[in-house]
């Protein structure tokens, strides 16, 4: 056995003694309403904090050395051999329970884990490596570990936040420069500070969330950066090469900052963004950006905007979100395009519609057994999809008096739709929100008896269908098109 492997059992064997709790415990906490047992002699043995407090005359402020009575007595609760517990009032359980683990084992996770659900953050499935609840988990420990006197776990903390904020949310930036302030973190503030002075976000905007002196020292770093650049250049190069490359490099920042921002579900940064800097979303892709990398909730937001031009071609192909939506096969998101609409029929500069790129995707599938660049594909989405998409080119070809429900290129999955059922969030007479109930219950392995029903109920348009198991013979015709973004 290594030395390495041996300090390795070493850590689990007195990490055990912390899981198992009362066994050998001679020392109770009360956190939260929730009992913590513990070890004075190790807890002694590796904090200053506490071995004051058990030893010492003064006991250090952060815990309650009078205690709280399990029952009759006057022994003190710093002392073996009692019946009190301890109230702790100055962390929260979490944490407390963070700081436990360090002292017993010397290694400890701060980050929460991925997918459960946390405070502070909304976003299903987050892995909460960098969003707002990851790091206000790090602030408290970094804040409980400066109580308790555990240097080593307060500059664990500090290298974790250092990584965090790479990736947070400017406004979390902002914390934790505030936090490592009041802390005497020189390195993590001069990381935050750095940050937030590429962020180009308005002083005026800043100082809505930071003191003065501050965003004065913010403005200070901003200076000097722009006057390194300047020296960097020869003289007569200064203003052309000046105006261009920082007009560039701030665009640049702003959709990093955009991005960053979407990946923390934080759109409401985003607006800010638009209305204090000018950001164009068209411009810096932010819907094709959403649509690709963040949850349905986040491009919803994001078209509430009103700043987003759900339709705008980027690229040479000059593909729109809903073209990426549907080579992705997100039922969620073309739900979504289409609610704030979307339109179904536009094209790429291949002449591609949103229609052909599902149409080919279940091609591929139906005839080849693989889509080409999607390892996985399930069925009942991709036919949920090419539904959606089609019922909504059907919408507006009756909506505009064409009288021509094939205008998009293929059969109608659905009959034509009384005056009440025009709507273009409401297509085929089923509400679009209802349709991913209906996916999300299992019930889509029912799509092709669906489509049967809606043959025996709409006879009078069975001429428009071929009656091939119910199935409506348009998933397989074959367009080609581009999968190039």
């Amino acid at each position: 056995m290594t030395l390495e492997d041996s300090l390795r059992s070493l850590s689990l064997d007195y990490l055990n003694l912390l899981i198992n709790g009362q066994a050998f415990s001679d020392v109770t906490f009360s956190v939260e309403g929730r009992l913590v047992h513990a070890h004075r002699c190790i807890l002694a043995a590796r904090s200053l904090f506490f071995r004051k407090f058990f030893c010492g005359p003064d006991p250090p402020s952060g815990l309650d050395p009078s205690g709280s009575r399990m029952n009759a007595g006057t022994s003190s609760p710093r002392q073996p051999g009692n019946s009190q517990v301890i109230p702790v009032n100055s962390v929260g359980y979490e944490v407390f329970l963070l700081v436990l683990q360090f002292l017993y084992s010397g290694q400890v996770s701060i980050v929460p884990q991925k997918h459960e659900p946390r405070p502070n953050c909304g976003e299903r499935g987050c892995w909460h490596t960098h969003c707002t609840s990851a790091v206000d988990l790090a602030l408290d420990t970094l804040a409980a570990a400066r109580s308790f006197g555990v240097e080593q776990l307060a500059l664990l903390t500090q290298k974790q936040l250092a990584s965090m904020v790479e990736k947070a949310s400017i406004e979390d930036v902002m914390k934790v420069l505030i936090a490592s302030r009041k802390q005497d973190m020189h390195q993590l503030w001069t990381t935050c500070s750095h940050l937030v002075a590429k962020s180009g976000l308005p002083p005026e905007i800043l100082a809505k969330h930071l003191p003065i002196d501050v965003v004065a020292k913010i403005e200070e770093l901003r200076l000097k950066s722009s006057l390194a650049r300047r020296s960097l250049m020869p003289h007569h190069q200064h203003h052309h090469h000046h105006d261009l490359g920082a007009a560039a490099d701030l665009e640049d920042q702003k959709i990093r900052r955009m991005r960053r921002a979407l990946d923390s579900s934080d759109v409401e940064l985003v607006k800010l963004m638009v209305m204090g800097e000018g950001l164009n979303l068209d411009e810096a892709l932010a819907l094709h950006y959403a649509v690709e990398n963040c949850s349905r909730e986040v491009v919803k937001a994001l078209l509430e905007l009103g700043a987003a031009d759900v339709n705008y071609p980027a690229g040479p192909a000059g593909k729109t979100p809903l073209h990426i939506a549907s080579e992705m096969v997100s039922p969620d998101m073309v739900a979504v395009l289409l609610d704030h609409h979307a339109d179904p029929n536009v094209r790429t500069v291949d002449g591609v519609t949103p229609l052909d790129v599902l149409r080919t995707l279940t091609s591929d599938f139906l005839f080849k057994g693989a889509v080409p660049g999607l390892t996985h594909i399930e069925p009942n989405k991709l036919r949920l999809c090419l539904e959606l998409v089609q019922s909504a080119a059907l919408v507006i070809s009756r909506e505009e008096g064409s009288g021509n429900p094939n205008s998009s290129g293929g059969a109608a999955i659905y009959p034509p739709m009384g005056e009440d059922h025009a709507g273009g969030s409401n297509v085929g007479g089923i509400n679009v929100d209802s349709r991913l109930v209906y996916l999300n219950l299992g019930a889509a392995q029912m799509g092709c008896k669906m489509d049967g029903d809606h043959q025996s109920d709409n006879s009078s348009h069975n001429n428009q269908r071929s009656t091939q198991g119910g199935c409506d013979t348009s998933l397989y015709h074959h367009h080609s098109h581009s999968h190039e973004f």
